[in-house]
């Protein structure tokens, strides 16, 4: 039986161990966000050699894959998507620059795609509240994606380290500002 004269807690009870990694994680990324943001080019190579290393992994896993099911229908497709993955990485490792300007200028058309949609998503749901945010978010979207087109490839580096070293500060903040609170006593 549970002790009738405590009131039940919404957050569950956390080791203080835990909450100290979490803070610990928090202030790491924070920093490095700033590091990133601070060298651009150096924190957008570092995401192009991650990402490539991601892609050979999962080429050399989608070829073991293919050879393992190679009795199976499909073998040849499996083999094939498994190489162009793998030869994709290896590219994208050799020579980073090519792979960041890559990066930007899919970055570019996914934020234009999303823009057009979220305007008229906006424009749909008026006038209903906060319609208007929804506007802004797609317009501002097409702008920055019409920004890295016109500055393409040339801004790609500085584009890519920013982007990363943004993402990498309020990952951060959210897992300070998020962290399981101490149990009150």
């Amino acid at each position: 039986m549970g002790n009738a004269s405590k009131p039940a807690t919404a957050v569950p009870a956390t080791p203080a161990g835990r909450r100290g990694w979490q803070i610990v994680w928090g202030v790491v990324l924070i920093a490095c966000g700033i590091l990133a943001v601070l060298m651009p080019e150096i924190a957008a190579l570092a995401t192009a050699v991650v990402f490539a290393s991601l892609l050979i992994v999962g080429g050399i896993g989608e070829i073991a894959y293919a050879a393992h099911t190679r009795t199976q229908a499909g073998f040849g497709w499996k083999l094939a998507s498994g190489i162009l993955t793998l030869v994709l990485g290896i590219a994208i490792l050799v020579v980073p620059v090519a792979g960041v300007a890559s990066l930007a200028l899919l970055v570019g058309a996914f934020l234009f795609v999303t823009g057009i949609s979220r305007t008229m998503l906006g424009w749909r749901v008026r006038p209903h509240r906060g319609w208007g945010w929804i506007v802004f978010d797609g317009l501002l979207s097409i702008v920055i994606a019409i920004l890295i087109a016109l500055g393409w490839p040339q801004s790609s580096l500085a584009f890519i380290g920013l982007l990363t070293g943004f993402t990498l500060i309020i990952t951060g903040l959210w897992r300070l500002m998020l962290r399981p609170l101490a149990p009150t006593p």
